[in-house]
C-alpha cells in the first residue's frame, strides 16, 4: 500500500458506528463459524484473475501494462465492451497504464469510484521461501508479491464488477473502477493524479472508495474492528543544510559544520508539535476507550469530549508511539550526509527531516516551525518534496452506515470505525480534487503478522474470498446509495 512508505498500523478502534453516536460499549467479536462467500463460478474467476496478476512483476521500472492487459482481457471476456473500458497509458511513461471501467447506472447522482493501484514494491527471490512473483498456494494461504498490497483488492474489484454485470444489475449511479499505476512511487507518475489531470471525465465521481486503506484487523483469532480511513497526515520532507569554508583537520575551528548541525538536531529531538485532535480522532478515542480501563480509558474519553486538548491526558497517551503519531504532527531526522574525507573539516553537512503533518496544517507553516526550533540562521531549511495535500473527508454517517450494513451482514458484531492514517495513499489525490474519499478494504489482517512490502507476503485463502464478497456487496450498496452531502 504505500507511496514511499506507509505504516499499516494507523488507528485501532473498537466500537460500532451506532456506538459512536450513543454511549454504549462494544467488545471485540470472535470470528464467526461461517461467512458468506461468492458463488463458485465467481470464486473461480476471482482466483484466476488474482493468480494471473500476481505473476506479473509490476514494479516501478517495469510498469503496470502487464496487469492492465490481463484485467482488460478478463473484463472483455465477461461482458464489458470497448465503450465501457478506457485504456490509458501515461504520456511520459507509456509502460505505466491505467484502466478505467464503468458499469452504467440510471444517472441518479454522480458515480461512486473504486481506485485500485496495480503496482507493487519489488522483492528479491533470495529473501523469500517461495518465488515472489509466482502465485503459490501453501498452508491455507496464497503467497506472492501483491497478495495483500493490493492485487487481492484489484482482483476482488474486477471479479465483483463482472458479477454485477453478469447479473444485469443497474445501479442508481454509475460504478467506476480505476485500476491505476505507480502508487508505490507516486508523485509525477501516480495514476489517479494523472487521470484527474489528463482524463478528468473518466474519473468525475461523487464518492471514492480506496481499498488500499482501512480493513479488518484480527488479534489472536478474534476480529477486533473494521476500519474506514477518512483522512491522512501529509507526507513532507525537508533538508537542513549548514555550510562553511572547511579546512584541514589538523587545525579544528569552532564553526564545524557537523557540530553545528548536530546541535540543531538535538534541539529538534526535544521539540514536540502541539497536540491536536479532529473529528475522526475524537471518534477514535471515544471508540477505543471501550476496550480500555483505568487512566488510559479516562484519558481517551477526555480527549474525545472536546476539541480543546487536555495536555496531561494527551501526554500520557503519547507515550505509545502509535498514539503519538495521531495526536500531532511529527518530524524526525532520517538521514545525514557530511564531510568528504577523514582529514578534512566538513564544509557542508545536510540532514533529511521526514515530517507527517496533520491534515489541516501546512507545509510552509511546518517549515517555519522547524526554523524556529533550530534557532540558527546559518542552517538553511528547504522543502525536499511532499505529496499532494489531501484535506480530511468527514466521517460521514451515510458512508459509515453503508459500510456497517455490509460488515454486519458478513461479520455480525464487528465494530466499524473511522481512522486517520499516519501515512499516505492515492486517496490524497482524490481528496485534493474535492471528492470525498474513504479507505475501505474488505480484507482482514493479523495485526502481529503484517507482510505488506515484506518477505513472504501472503493472504489467507478464506479471507481472500471474503474480500471478494465484501467488495461485491459494498459496490451494490453504494451504487444505490444517495450522494454524500
Amino acid at each position: 500500500m504505500t507511496m514511499t512508505e506507509r505504516p499499516r498500523r494507523a488507528l485501532r478502534l473498537g466500537v460500532s458506528f451506532a456506538a459512536l453516536l450513543w454511549t454504549g460499549s462494544a467488545l471485540a467479536a470472535p470470528a464467526p463459524e461461517a461467512v458468506p462467500l461468492p458463488p463458485q463460478a465467481n470464486q473461480t474467476l476471482a482466483h484466476d484473475i488474482f493468480r494471473d496478476i500476481v505473476e506479473v512483476r509490476s514494479v516501478h521500472d517495469a510498469g503496470t501494462k502487464g496487469v492492465a492487459d490481463i484485467l482488460v482481457k478478463y473484463l472483455k471476456a465477461n461482458g464489458f465492451t470497448d465503450q465501457e473500458i478506457s485504456y490509458v497509458p501515461e504520456a511520459k511513461f507509456p509502460s505505466q497504464v491505467n484502466v478505467v471501467v464503468r458499469l452504467k447506472g440510471k444517472g441518479e447522482g454522480k458515480p461512486v469510484m473504486w481506485i485500485c493501484h496495480m503496482d507493487v514494491v519489488d522483492a528479491k527471490a533470495d529473501d523469500w521461501t517461495v518465488p515472489p512473483f509466482k502465485f503459490t498456494e501453501k498452508d491455507g494461504y496464497y503467497y506472492g508479491r501483491g497478495t495483500s498490497d493490493m492485487k487481492d483488492e484489484d482482483a476482488a474489484a474486477a471479479a465483483s464488477l463482472i458479477r454485477l454485470k453478469q447479473e444485469g444489475f443497474v445501479p442508481d449511479r454509475d460504478i467506476i473502477v480505476a485500476f491505476t499505476a505507480d502508487e508505490e512511487v507516486g508523485q509525477d507518475q501516480d495514476g489517479p493524479a494523472y487521470l484527474l489531470k489528463n482524463a478528468p471525465k473518466l474519473v468525475d465521481a461523487g464518492l471514492v472508495i480506496d481499498p488500499d486503506g482501512g480493513s479488518g484487523e484480527i488479534e489472536n483469532g478474534k476480529r477486533l474492528d473494521f476500519t474506514v480511513e477518512t483522512s491522512q497526515k501529509t507526507y513532507v520532507t525537508y533538508t537542513m543544510t549548514v555550510t562553511n569554508k572547511g579546512g584541514h583537520s589538523s587545525e579544528p575551528r569552532p564553526d564545524n559544520a557537523i557540530y553545528e548541525l548536530a546541535h540543531a538536531l538535538v534541539r529538534l529531538s526535544k521539540y514536540q508539535f502541539p497536540f491536536r485532535t479532529n473529528a475522526t480522532t475524537r471518534l477514535y478515542f471515544k471508540a477505543v476507550a471501550a476496550r480500555q480501563s483505568g487512566q488510559t480509558r479516562a484519558d481517551m474519553l477526555t480527549l474525545a469530549a472536546s476539541p480543546k486538548v487536555n495536555l496531561k491526558a494527551a501526554t500520557r497517551l503519547a507515550e505509545d508511539p502509535a498514539m503519538n503519531a495521531v495526536l500531532h504532527s511529527t518530524c524526525v531526522a532520517t538521514m545525514l550526509n557530511a564531510g568528504v574525507q577523514e582529514n578534512a573539516l566538513p564544509s557542508r553537512a545536510v540532514a533529511t527531516i521526514q515530517c507527517r503533518i496533520m491534515p489541516d496544517e501546512t507545509v510552509d507553516g511546518t517549515k517555519a516551525a522547524l526554523e524556529k526550533v533550530i534557532a540558527d540562521p546559518a542552517i538553511k531549511v528547504a522543502e525536499l518534496g511532499f505529496l499532494t495535500r489531501g484535506p480530511a473527508s468527514p466521517p460521514d454517517p451515510q458512508v459509515l452506515s453503508s459500510v456497517t450494513k455490509v460488515v454486519d451482514a458478513m461479520w455480525p458484531g464487528v465494530p466499524v470505525v473511522p481512522v486517520m492514517a499516519a501515512g499516505a495513499s492515492d486517496a490524497l489525490f482524490t481528496r485534493d480534487a474535492g471528492i470525498p474519499s474513504y479507505g475501505v478494504g474488505g480484507g482482514w489482517n493479523d495485526i502481529h503478522d503484517i507482510r505488506m512490502h515484506g518477505r513472504d507476503e501472503r493472504m489467507k485463502i478464506g479471507t481472500y474470498y471474503q474480500t471478494v464478497e465484501f467488495t461485491y456487496r459494498l459496490m451494490k450498496e453504494l451504487g444505490d446509495a444517495p450522494e454524500v452531502n
